[in-house]
């Protein structure tokens, strides 16, 4: 078949979009990065225009750098940062606020609140999460209480609300299709994740308007075509969504029940295909939609780091002990150990398993020999430590051993950090060809809707392993280094 797929990536730094043969070779690939906003500490917004713009950039630039027509492409995958939150104008288009990030902590009292009034339960049962203001619901329900007039505007059906996948989606559409797909929805804390529909009771609970929602739909699909957008004709079917790490699953084509991935970005990310089974978390997982195609639902179990690549950032930009993050891995290298170095990374708090907003990042064990190598190794072990908890955790929940784990993401590129987690989670780390699975997940979506992949059967036989890790770290180190690492979490923790 002739012709190719693009996919946009609507990340949290940056916009990504690939150009995708019908082979499922990438042929291009363009960043474009926007920027953060930070009003007030533990609060994160972007302006969704500046969003927008980086798409449009993105789009031109890849297009571009592969050398094709914009009428030659077969269909349009859309993934995205989760749990960001915007509101706008259904007329207009144009949003009430800037978005809501998903490391934005400003609805942790209300959270708190909820919990101590006897909700999380509930909420967990029905949507698989746990009350944490990282979630879609809160975020919302600030918007419509602190912008004059947004609540009345809303219950009046005057604002849509949506995720960055909807939000992108209606501006590809030209503000026609106002949609989502069930692994946003999932985030929501909106979303009863066994009914497959928005929760009237959970509706009620957190403030939100039945009338601001998107309509649900599968995540292979058309969901509608292009209008307006510069590079592209008008017509390009829009025919696949899925939230990024939802898309990262199925690009590292883990369809089946025991396959996982961890998404090394701004943050990191663990899943588990659990099949059609909604397996509910004893250790401070999450249950989560995966994907829906046709009327087959299939979930995963989820754990969170807030922190991982940005730990990187913070070396360079916060203290300056780099100048690029890709330094970090020749200057960690420098020496054999962290030397009783250890930086546990709670720099927005802790997510899973732990599910403490209030927890502040820390360093521990320096003396006067310590150097910036050391504290370059201690950030990278941080990071697949927290990975670690987190695949101990599913072990438990699963009752069974991981038996590999499939990595992707910009950070999945150093392979110090991969040898340090096949040592941590004593399995073998698998990092395929392109470590952008996050964007071949979306293509992958739109190209079953479409008819470029027939099945999930042609999409795994083009999959490409580049390089497998194994643990070098036996059980004596590797408990001695749990026992370092969990002492200096639990001086990070807010109750301590």
């Amino acid at each position: 078949m002739s012709g190719y797929l693009l996919a946009v990536d609507q990340g949290t730094t940056g916009s990504t979009v690939v150009v995708l043969s019908t082979d499922a070779r990438v042929l291009a690939r363009a960043t474009h990065e926007f920027p953060q906003h930070f009003p007030s500490p533990g609060w994160v917004e972007h302006d969704v225009e500046e969003i927008w713009t980086s798409v449009v950039q993105s789009l031109e630039s890849a297009l571009a750098e592969a050398g094709v027509d914009g009428a030659d492409c077969l269909g349009i995958g859309i993934t995205n940062q989760r749990e960001t939150a915007v509101v706008w104008e259904r007329q207009t288009g144009t949003p009430i606020h800037r978005a809501i990030v998903w490391q934005d902590r400003r609805t942790a009292d209300v959270c708190r609140r909820l919990r101590q009034d006897g909700h999380e339960e509930r909420v967990r049962a029905k949507t698989g999460l746990v009350l944490d203001p990282y979630f879609s619901g809160t975020k919302v329900a600030w918007l419509l209480d602190n912008v004059a007039g947004a609540r009345s505007r809303a219950e009046s059906g005057d604002l849509a609300f949506g995720t960055m996948d909807t939000y992108v989606l209606h501006r590809l559409s030209g503000g026609l299709v106002h949609c989502t797909d069930p692994s946003n929805a999932s985030r929501t804390m909106l979303f009863d994740i066994h009914t497959g529909a928005w929760c009237d009771e959970l509706l009620e609970l957190l403030g939100v308007p039945k009338s601001l929602l998107p309509e649900v739909r599968s995540n292979s699909e058309v969901y509608g075509h292009t209008k307006g957008v510069p590079g592209l004709p008008d017509g390009i079917p829009i025919a696949g969504m899925a939230g990024d790490q939802q898309s990262a699953l199925f690009g590292q084509i883990c369809f089946g029940v025991g396959d996982a991935k961890c998404t090394y970005g701004t943050g990191a990310f663990l899943l588990m295909n659990t099949g059609e089974v909604a397996v509910p978390s004893q250790h401070g997982l999450l249950t989560t939609v995966a994907w829906k195609i046709g009327d087959k639902t299939v979930y995963a179990l989820e754990g969170s780091s807030f922190i991982a690549g940005a730990a990187v950032q913070w070396l360079r930009d916060g203290l300056g002990i780099i100048q690029n993050a890709s330094e970090i891995e020749p200057l960690a290298r420098q020496v054999q150990s962290s030397d009783g170095v250890v930086f546990v990374p709670a720099l927005a708090g802790l997510g899973a398993p732990h599910w403490d907003p209030d927890a502040r990042g820390s360093i521990t064990g320096i003396t006067r020999g310590t150097t910036k190598a050391h504290l370059a190794r201690a950030t990278l072990e941080g990071i697949a430590f927290q990975i670690g908890d987190l695949v101990e955790a599913m072990k438990a929940d699963c009752g069974a051993e991981l038996g590999r784990l499939r990595v992707d993401g910009g950070a999945a590129r150093n392979d110090l950090l991969m040898e340090i987690q096949a040592g941590v989670a004593n399995a073998p780390i698998d990092r395929p060809e392109s470590v952008e699975t996050t964007a071949l997940g979306a293509a992958y979506l739109a190209g079953m809707a479409v008819g470029v992949f027939p099945d999930t059967k042609s999409i795994a036989d083009a999959h490409r392993v580049e390089r497998t890790f194994e643990s070098k770290m036996n059980e004596e180190e590797r408990g001695a280094a749990l026992k370092q690492w969990h002492e200096a979490v639990g001086r990070t923790r807010s109750e301590v």
